[in-house]
Parts: C-alpha cells; sequence; structure tokens
C-alpha cells in the first residue's frame, strides 16, 4: 500500500511499517509516546499485522521526524510502501525458521543431559560430555548471546525509555539460569577438576530461548495467513494491459497504463482498468466485485471495472481510473485499514498489558523470596528456578495478539464474500444491531424500474399519428432526461422503446421528494407526488382513483403537467430482488427488526414491503427526513443500522450506528457509509451481522484464554509445580493457539 498521506478532517494521515515490537506492552508504548508529540492527534499501533496509523497536522510534525521518534526508542518504522510481492513477509519467515532450527540444535544436547536428571529416564544413555558443564557453557553461551541477543537488545530500549516488554521477562528468566550455572561451573573448578559434573541450569535458559523462537516462527506463519485476503483480492488484478499507442497495439504493466489510454480487451482476459467502452459487444463476469455469476453484456457507452473478466467479445475501452483509483484498488485499501484498525474492545488488552510486567517482576520476585525463605530454606537454586517460571509464563504475547488477529482473519473473511468493514470499530458494532432500516429503491427492490402505464386526460391534443398517450410521454420524458434517478431512466427508456423524438428541455430543477420541473418547448413541465401539485395549486382529485388504483398494484405514479393542468399519470414498476424476501426472512430469524423508508407514497410502499415479507413501512420520507427518522428510532435504545445506494441516503447512512451502503449505488453512499456490501444483495446484511457476531465471540474467547493462561499458570509456577521450560513451552503456546483460534474464522461459512 502506498505512502498514505489523505486528508483527516484538519490533517494528513500516514501509514508505517514498525519492526521490532514483540507484545503488547510494545505497541502500547508506541502509542504513547508518539502520542504526546505535538500535531499528533491519533495514533493506532496494530501489533499483529506489525503498522503503525498516524494522524498528524503537517504544519507541526513530519513523517520523517515520526519514524526518527520510533527510532529513538527501540523500534524501526518505515513509511508503508506501494505493496510488492509477499517475499519480504516469506524472507522473514524463513529467518525465524533458521533461527529456532540452530538454536534447537545447539540444545538439544542439554535436553538429552537434562533428561537424564529424571528418575523415569534412568534408562536413558546420556554422553558424559554432555553432562560437563563446560560442554554445556560452549552450547549454551551462542543461544544466549547470539541468537538471543535481540531480546536484550529490545529489553535494553524498552528499560531505557522507561516501560517493560515481553523481552524483559525473557532476558530476566534466562540471564539468571545461564548466569548461576556459569557461577556454578566455576564453583567446580575448586571440587575436583574442570570434568567435574555439577547440576546447571544452562538447559533452562537454551530452551526457553528457543520454544520462544518456535513461538515466534509459528505466529509469523499464522500471521501470513491472516493476510490471505489481501492475496487473492491483489491476485484478481490484471498484471499487463494491451494499449494503442501512436497506432500500434503493445503489451505494457498495467501500471503504466494513465487515463486517457486506449486499452484493446480480448475474449477471456480480465480488464486492466476502470474505464468506459469505447467499441464492442461482449459478456463481462463481473462476479468478483457484484457475486452475481450471470455476465453483464456490455456495449459502448458502459462502465467496466478493473479485474473483472471479460467473456466473449472484443472491447476497446477507454481508461479512466488506474493503480490506486480503480474500484479493486480502494477494496483492497479499505479492508487493509480494517486489518489494520483497532476495536474498542482492545482497550482492555491495552490497558492490562501497560501495568503487566512491572506487576509480573514483582511476583517473580515474591515467589523467589517466599522459597528461599520459607519454601526451600537456603536453597538459591530452587527459588530461582521458581521465580523463572513465573517470568516466563507471564509473558504477554498472547493478550497483545488476541484482538488483532482476529480483526485481521474476521475483515478479511468478510471481504472474500464482498463485505468491506471501513475499521474495527464498525466490525465491532455491527453485532449490536437490532434495527436494519432499508431504502427501497435500489436496495429492496433492483432500482431498474419500467414504464408499465400511461393514463391521459381527454383532453390531450395530438398531431397526426401522434396517440395522446404518445404525447404525454413524450412531456414526461424530455422533462425527466435531465434526471438520474431510476424512475426517470425509467420513463425515458419507455419513450425510446416506443420510438418517440423527445422535445428539447431545459431549466431543470429538482424537487426532492416530490418531482421535477423543466421547461419543455417552453412550457414549465411538472412530474411528479400528489403533494407536488397540490403546492403548486393544481387540482389531484379527478386522479386521485386512478392513482390509487396504480399504487396498490404495486406501481409508483406520477402525475404528469403543463401550462397549469394536469394532463395524465405515467406509472413505473420496480420488482424486488430475488433475494430480499429469504433475507428479510433471516434478519428476522436473528431477532433483528426490519423498517422499510422511501420517500414514496404509502400505498406503493407497503405493496413493495409485503412483497419481501417486510411489515413496517416509513413511506413519504422526504431525503433530509431520512436522517431524522433514524435518530428517533435510536431514540428508543435500539443500535440502528441503515441499508441504502443513493446520494439521498448518505446523511441517514452517517446517522445511523452503522451505515450499510450497497456496492452497486453512488460512491457518496459507500463513503457515508461504515460497511458497503458489494454484492448488492441484502444476503450480504445478515452475512455481516455474522461476521461481526462471530468475530467479537472469537475475541473475547482469545482474551479469556490469554488471561486464563496467565492467572492459573503463574500462581502453579509460583508453587512449584512447573519447571521453567515447560512454562516457555506454555508461553508459546498460548501465543500460537491464540492465533489459530482467529484463523478459524477463515473458515466461517456466508
Amino acid at each position: 500500500m502506498e505512502t498514505a498521506n489523505k486528508p483527516a478532517g484538519s490533517g494528513q494521515s500516514a501509514d508505517f511499517d514498525i519492526t521490532g515490537m514483540t507484545c503488547a506492552a510494545c505497541s502500547a508504548r508506541i502509542e504513547k509516546v508518539l502520542g504526546r508529540m505535538p500535531g499528533i492527534s491519533s495514533v493506532n499501533v496494530n501489533l499483529a499485522m506489525e503498522t503503525a496509523h498516524v494522524e498528524y497536522a503537517p504544519g507541526d510534525v513530519t513523517p520523517d521526524a515520526i519514524m526518527e521518534k520510533v527510532s529513538s526508542i527501540g523500534y524501526k518504522a518505515e513509511l508503508k510502501q506501494e505493496r510488492k510481492e509477499n517475499g519480504k513477509r516469506e524472507e522473514l519467515i524463513a529467518h525465524k525458521r533458521n533461527k529456532w532450527i540452530l538454536s534447537g540444535l545447539l540444545s538439544l544436547p542439554l535436553l538429552w543431559a537434562m533428561a537424564g536428571h529424571f528418575s523415569f529416564t534412568s534408562g536413558l544413555p546420556v554422553p558424559e560430555l554432555f553432562m560437563n558443564p563446560w560442554f554445556q557453557l560452549a552450547l549454551a553461551t551462542p543461544v544466549q548471546f547470539l541468537i538471543g541477543w535481540q531480546f536484550y537488545t529490545s529489553a535494553y530500549k524498552a528499560l531505557k525509555n522507561g516501560s517493560a516488554n515481553m523481552d524483559v521477562l525473557v532476558v530476566l528468566g534466562t540471564s539468571a539460569a545461564y548466569f548461576y550455572s556459569l557461577y556454578l561451573s566455576f564453583e567446580s573448578l575448586g571440587m575436583s577438576g574442570m570434568d567435574h559434573t555439577v547440576e546447571t541450569y544452562y538447559e533452562t535458559s537454551a530452551l526457553l530461548i528457543t520454544l520462544i523462537l518456535v513461538g515466534k516462527w509459528f505466529e509469523a506463519l499464522a500471521k501470513g495467513r491472516s493476510s490471505d485476503a489481501i492475496r487473492s483480492l491483489m491476485g484478481l488484478q490484471a498484471k499487463t494491459a494491451l494499449v494503442e499507442r501512436d497506432g500500434q497495439e503493445i503489451t505494457v504493466p498495467v501500471e503504466e497504463v494513465i487515463p486517457g489510454d486506449l486499452v484493446l480487451v480480448k475474449p477471456g482476459t480480465k480488464i486492466p482498468v476502470d474505464g468506459e467502452v469505447i467499441e464492442g459487444l461482449s459478456a463481462v463476469d463481473e462476479s468478483m466485485l457484484t457475486g452475481e455469476s450471470i455476465p453483464v453484456e456490455k456495449k459502448p457507452g458502459d462502465a467496466v471495472i478493473g479485474a473483472t473478466l471479460n467473456k466473449n467479445g472484443v472491447l476497446r475501452v477507454k481508461a479512466r481510473k488506474v493503480g490506486r483509483d480503480t474500484a479493486l484498488a480502494q477494496i483492497i485499501r479499505v479492508v487493509e485499514e480494517a486489518q489494520g484498525s483497532k476495536a474498542p474492545i482492545q482497550r482492555i488488552a491495552d490497558v492490562i498489558s501497560g501495568i503487566f510486567v512491572p506487576i509480573v517482576v514483582g511476583i517473580a520476585l515474591v515467589t523467589f523470596a517466599i522459597w528461599f525463605i520459607w519454601g526451600a530454606p537456603g536453597q538459591f537454586a530452587e527459588a530461582l528456578e521458581k521465580a523463572i517460571a513465573v517470568l516466563v509464563i507471564a509473558c504477554p504475547c498472547a493478550l497483545g495478539l488476541a484482538t488483532p488477529t482476529s480483526i485481521m482473519a474476521g475483515s478479511g473473511r468478510a471481504a472474500e464474500f464482498g463485505i468491506l468493514f471501513k475499521g474495527g470499530e464498525h466490525l465491532e458494532a455491527a453485532q449490536a444491531i437490532k434495527t436494519v432500516v432499508l431504502d427501497k429503491t435500489g436496495t429492496v427492490t433492483l432500482g431498474k424500474p419500467v414504464l408499465t402505464d400511461i393514463v391521459t386526460s381527454t383532453g390531450i391534443t395530438a398531431h397526426g399519428k401522434e396517440t395522446a398517450e404518445n404525447r404525454v410521454l413524450a412531456v414526461a420524458a424530455a422533462a425527466e432526461k435531465l434526471s438520474e434517478h431510476p424512475l426517470a431512466e425509467a420513463i425515458v427508456a419507455g419513450a425510446a422503446d416506443r420510438g418517440l423524438v423527445l422535445p428539447q428541455a431545459g431549466q431543470f430543477r429538482n424537487v426532492p421528494g416530490r418531482g421535477i420541473i423543466a421547461a419543455v418547448d417552453g412550457q414549465q413541465v411538472l412530474v411528479g407526488t400528489r403533494r407536488m401539485m397540490d403546492e403548486q395549486g393544481l387540482d389531484i382529485a379527478p386522479w386521485e382513483a386512478v392513482m390509487t388504483r396504480l399504487e396498490r398494484e404495486g406501481k409508483t405514479a406520477m402525475l404528469v403537467a403543463a401550462e397549469g393542468a394536469i394532463l395524465g399519470v405515467v406509472a413505473v414498476a420496480d420488482t424486488i430482488k430475488e433475494t430480499s424476501r429469504a433475507a428479510v426472512e433471516r434478519l428476522q430469524a436473528m431477532g433483528i427488526e426490519i423498517v422499510m423508508i422511501t420517500g414514496d407514497n404509502r400505498i406503493t410502499a407497503e405493496a413493495i414491503a409485503a412483497q419481501a415479507g417486510i411489515r413496517k413501512v416509513l413511506a413519504e420520507v422526504p431525503p433530509e427526513g431520512k436522517a431524522a427518522e433514524i435518530r428517533r428510532l435510536q431514540s428508543g435504545g435500539s443500535k440502528v443500522a441503515m441499508v441504502g445506494d443513493g446520494i439521498n441516503d448518505a446523511p441517514a447512512l452517517a446517522t445511523a450506528d452503522t451505515g450499510m451502503a450497497i456496492g452497486t449505488g453512488t460512491d457518496v453512499a459507500m463513503e457515508a457509509a461504515d460497511v458497503t456490501l458489494m454484492r448488492g444483495d441484502l444476503q450480504s446484511i445478515p452475512d455481516a451481522i455474522l461476521m461481526s457476531r462471530k468475530t467479537m465471540k472469537n475475541i473475547k474467547q482469545n482474551l479469556f484464554w490469554a488471561l486464563a493462561y496467565n492467572i492459573i499458570g503463574i500462581p502453579i509456577a509460583a508453587l512449584g509445580f512447573l519447571a521453567p521450560w515447560l512454562a516457555g513451552a506454555a508461553m508459546a503456546f498460548s501465543s500460537v493457539s491464540v492465533v489459530l483460534n482467529a484463523l478459524r474464522l477463515q473458515r466461517v461459512k456466508l
């Protein structure tokens, strides 16, 4: 992802890759330090993704200053660059693997020697060399100070900056075991020579480091899997484009296509950019974007989306959006931002991790003192062993990974089904939704109404072969041609189907929630609702019966007036989407109340609602009134989701607790929403809520187990029932188990 310096209120924001973090205390420390810098308004550090999102005032602070500050506290920050191949992560995983393998090979003889001390392994042959303290020292030293040097540097930097992280616990535990063993080794010289075998604890320090490194390797593997959604989305992109330049067709990398280029798309190839068809006819598979398996016919003038598949014809496409501006790039960006964001529930882990390490060090010191004084009086080695076990098992890795890994996996899985959460807070909020408000046109219905009826007045004057119906339709279509409303498009399409030549129109004015006014052939023409005609002083009584009949049939009827008189009625019908009723039934089964909201009249609205199985209807609501209706529903204590697709839905989407935009709608609606439903299918709504519920359940499971490991493990270690190497294994397993539990979200069926 390219460096993101984009408007964020009055400032800008930047995204950084952070290296050197080992636990939640590290991410909390970076947030705290950066948050104190002048000009920085918001900091979000994600441990699982190893990223930071910073919002700042450009005049007060720069990205370079932010990176320097991160460096000064012992970590490294780099501005995120355009996402390339995943080689860097694979390189990191290979490095972690090689480190633990080398550490394991050096630790294996120490483990063998340790096994010889147990009564139940007394029959195991142990080479005498393995029992020699100097041989053990030679093996343990490179593990402690070469392979394990990363823990020392990280612990030093943390302590230098007044904080304590996981590495402080690791260094305290392993160093105590190593240096006490070193002391015992030198003490053995005064006994009976260098070859005297004494009971040292080199294996404790070496095995702890090995096990921690194994845990880190597993974490890296699992976190790599949690980014599968991003990689699969990126894999949809075309790699090259066939571009016409200087009269020649040349193949160029897709990154080199510029807006305005003419791109030739052959059958069976992916469309490389977002653009407009200039020439050709073909069917395009847009399932990756909309979820619809049926290809969409494309002709000159139609828009096409990058990464969709051209099926059977040759298309010449004029590039409109390239690179980061394409629909797919924006989807990837939304998913990345969601995966890198922090859900409110994470503050529990942040508060705990901020005070956790000092408390654990205190518990370890108390444990040592109790054992040395009372538990095993004077037995320094035994007391030290118990304290080391406490230090090691309490490492807060799992606590720091509990929330972000679930957010990554949950939002990534949702994206695979065309559900884009803009952030972790929205993923968390969706699970609390109790009321879903659905816009009618384009949301419950297909949004592609067709002309069905024309009813005229007997006083219409028609000329030549022109009928009275055609005269009314021509006047209405001429006025509506200047509108982008789906109902207007249906009237204009109906006129085109009849082969009507439309008169010139101008002075167009949209009256929100009422209709339109335009000048047609010098006459003022009105097309709209009863309320509009009534406000203009026109008599609607003669038309009431016609309007009511059409509306009861589920049609939207509009009055057409000119020269101060109503000429007739045009009616259009919009059918509900095939999945609308099933989606409504699913939501109701989940205990969610469904409300349909529309500016259409009540009779038509209730007819459509009945077809979809919706019991509650808010009809004749003007665009500016939709947000007020949302607030009224919220005032009853219900968490409300608004689902819409039009510009007039944007205020309501922003007002709702969770705004869901149908992805087949307008950019404005998608920008105002918290969740984008790319498929345009209402089944995505229960899917989104279900994904939110499962993700939150997963997070709570992770937090429970992360805390349970410590609540249960620390007392067990303090009481002496856990050897340090077993404590290290349990600590490593706790982190891995939390990540693996989060990855279960990638198998959720929607």
